[in-house]
């Protein structure tokens, strides 16, 4: 793995400031997301590590504001934070050196500023003020909203000049299927701290109450419900085949190991049946490092390598 100096000359990144923020963007990530962190300096193409870091540390920051205190917290520190990007784009300056390292990201790769702002209105409203899914009709327009924008406006900077029809359409698709797993592994989770994320029409068609869920009471009808949901996220999984041909070649190691990671958590699931509404189905220690070694290692074979 390249030292990250020599990963930020590989991406042209000089100047001590704008090297410094990248560094403080990178730090925010491994802090949060240790997974995709080691994901991405050991398996992307280093001249495209920075951004894409810098993309999943503006993505955390404007999740971290969107989910953290009361509504009108929420509200206002969105608020605050939406009028902090526009100057930061607009002017290539902030205070805040991850919000630097971002600017200059989506200026460099011309990441188009419409999925930004887009994000940032999803967070305010379909995130901030989410209250469940009626159906799946609702399902789809959070994604819309929220979740679709919120990979781009970091996996988008992959793309010089932005992601095209069919790539973002891409996105779209692995988008689905992993807010669908997440939503079964942190069933327990979202559950205590008041949030139901499976479609309240879905729970009626098989007779399942949100007291059974909260409850975790393992009765044929919940069995039945949570089966039901893990064969859509299959289907949904299955759907994103393709999109490594869509991503650039530096970043498919990783896209492939994303959808590996996925896969496994999903198989988790379905094997925890009921009893994923007792505690979150993680990843396990073994499993991820199993997949992530396999991955660096066909990264060094030059007959499996894809970044050529």
């Amino acid at each position: 793995m390249p030292s990250w100096r020599s990963t930020l000359t590989a991406a042209g990144i000089s100047g001590p400031r704008l090297r410094d923020d990248y560094t403080q963007a990178a730090r925010r990530v491994l802090r949060r997301e240790s997974a995709p962190y080691l994901a991405l300096r050991l398996l992307a193409a280093p001249p495209l590590v920075p951004a894409l870091a810098a993309g999943l540390a503006f993505m955390n920051l404007v999740d971290d504001v969107a989910e953290t205190g009361t509504p009108r917290e929420r509200a206002d520190g969105l608020a605050a934070l939406t009028d902090e990007v526009g100057a930061a784009l607009k002017a290539g300056d902030s205070p805040d050196p991850v919000l630097r390292a971002y600017a200059h990201a989506v200026d460099t790769r011309g990441l188009p500023a419409h999925w930004v702002s887009r994000f940032l209105e999803g967070a305010a409203t379909a995130e901030a003020g989410f209250d469940g899914f009626g159906d799946e009709e609702d399902f789809q327009a959070y994604l819309d909203a929220y979740a679709w924008p919120g990979v781009l406006v970091f996996t988008g900077l992959q793309y010089q000049g932005g992601p095209d029809p069919e790539q973002a359409a891409g996105w779209r698709r692995f988008v689905d299927a992993a807010q669908r797993v997440d939503f079964l592994a942190d069933l327990h989770g979202d559950l205590a701290e008041g949030r139901l994320c499976l479609p309240r029409a879905r729970l009626a068609e098989h007779g399942v109450t949100r007291a059974d869920l909260e409850a975790a009471r393992d009765t044929p009808a919940v069995r039945a419900l949570l089966a039901d949901e893990a064969r859509r996220a299959r289907t949904a999984l299955d759907a994103t085949h393709g999109l490594l041909d869509l991503a650039v070649p530096g970043l498919r190691p990783v896209v492939a190991t994303m959808a590996d990671l996925m896969a496994h958590q999903l198989s988790a699931v379905e094997r925890a049946g009921a009893d994923a509404l007792r505690k979150d189905v993680g990843y396990g220690a073994v499993a991820p490092l199993r997949i992530l070694l396999r991955a660096v290692r066909g990264r060094r074979d030059p007959s499996a390598s894809t970044d050529r």
